[in-house]
């Protein structure tokens, strides 16, 4: 019941996250924005989100999860508030900035849950199951939400999405408590030592970021988790609708079918990624990470270098490899819980998950930079060409994450025991 209630505030802390996804020309048209200003919504929003990962997770080591969630819900409540009334651009992102806030708050909140309610052999699975049925979010944001905004108006589908945001804070006070009740505290164990201890507040404030940081487990885990879902969040979350439809003719419906195949097949692969990084756990970079990040620039460079609109087989090739970013990038905390012992599990966590975001914000203001450097910068000025240029932008984003995972990898590796020292001593 806990992770049930939990992983649905996350399901519609998704839908808030997404909630421009498929109304991005919508909000273009309402606030006269270009492509960099339209961009600025998600960065700032991602901005905010991943600035706050470290002080939440230390927030969660501190207070658990439930009081932390609700705040969360509420900020994200009050965000959806001030942009459905928002009258100018300058407010709607006030409700950005709220938006990222709140969002900050809940995925780790659930995955503190996941490692304090659930035996950590089944770990990977409950992490990789809540980030599946969190996609749902997403298919939510790409069709309920786009009609009701279309039936009715920007006002409505807005303060609609902030009242059940209010509704979860409310179900969250209520149903969900920090741990089991047969614990009176939470206690944590060292990964290398094997001390236990009592979680107290004063444990982790200190040197929590600096120790979770030192190990390359976490330093591992935040560039997996930088590489990974950037290109498909970005895709998502703003610049996909825009493509197919302006760049690639497709039908708004079209457009939000083929959306939705990204989201299913990420659904699908969650459960069999979990099961493999539970399975292969020295290996996960090679065989699970590593992949995933090249199907995708594969896929990306060949619908970018295609003469002429590509065709709908490719576009569906396409979101299936971004696909797999989402389900590779659960992994990332994966690493995150196996080298940091509990009394940090959070902070690790907020590290990693920053890791992400900074690579999406960094490549959703890029590509609506470049669109507007090529003159291409409103719905009525989109090209091809210019999305092709524009898109372009993520390779180096890929070069650099894969180059530090494999540095990282090796020094986990050294850590553990598992490859000797550089230079040839054990």
């Amino acid at each position: 019941m806990v992770w049930g209630v939990a992983v649905a505030a996350y399901v519609l802390a998704i839908t808030n996250r997404s909630s421009l996804s498929a109304v991005g020309v919508d909000a273009a048209e309402r606030f006269q924005a270009d492509a960099a200003t339209l961009s600025l919504f998600a960065v700032v929003q991602l901005a905010v989100y991943g600035g706050l990962q470290i002080p939440i997770g230390v927030l969660l080591d501190r207070y658990g999860s439930r009081p932390i969630m609700v705040i969360g819900m509420l900020l994200m409540a009050l965000g959806q508030f001030v942009m459905a009334v928002s009258p100018s651009i300058g407010i709607a992102l006030i409700a950005r900035v709220l938006l990222g806030a709140g969002d900050a708050a809940v995925f780790p909140a659930v995955l503190r849950l996941v490692a304090t309610w659930f035996p950590a052999q089944r770990g990977p699975v409950m992490g990789q199951l809540t980030g599946l049925v969190g996609q749902t979010g997403q298919l939510i944001a790409l069709t309920p939400l786009a009609a009701l905004l279309h039936s009715t108006n920007w006002t409505i589908t807005f303060g609609s999405v902030a009242g059940l945001g209010l509704l979860f804070a409310i179900l969250v006070w209520m149903l969900v408590r920090n741990h089991p009740p047969e614990r009176s505290a939470d206690v944590t164990v060292n990964t290398e030592t094997g001390v236990v201890q009592v979680i107290t507040s004063a444990i982790d404030t200190g040197v929590g970021i600096r120790a979770a940081w030192a190990h390359p487990g976490t330093r591992l885990a935040f560039w997996s988790h930088f590489t990974t879902p950037f290109a498909s969040t970005a895709f998502l979350l703003l610049w996909g609708m825009p493509f197919l439809t302006a760049g690639q003719g497709l039908s708004p419906a079209g457009a939000a079918g083929i959306l939705s195949v990204n989201v299913l097949v990420s659904m699908a692969l969650s459960p069999v990624l979990g099961m493999l990084s539970r399975r292969i756990p020295t290996r996960r970079s090679l065989a699970l990470v590593l992949p995933s990040i090249l199907v995708q620039v594969v896929a990306w460079s060949t619908v970018i270098l295609w003469q002429g609109p590509a065709p709908i087989w490719l576009l569906i090739v396409l979101v299936v490899c971004l696909a797999a970013g989402g389900p590779a990038s659960m992994i990332a905390f994966d690493h995150a819980r196996t080298h940091n012992p509990a009394h940090r599990l959070s902070t690790a966590t907020g590290v990693t998950n920053s890791g992400g975001f900074l690579a999406a914000l960094i490549a959703i203001f890029f590509i609506g930079l470049m669109l507007d450097l090529q003159g291409a910068g409103t719905p009525d000025t989109y090209s091809l060409e210019a999305f092709r240029w524009a898109f372009a932008t993520q390779i180096p984003l890929w070069l650099l994450g894969a180059s530090f995972i494999i540095r990282e990898r090796k020094s986990t590796r050294i850590r553990m025991g598992l490859d000797p020292e550089r230079g040839g001593r054990r």
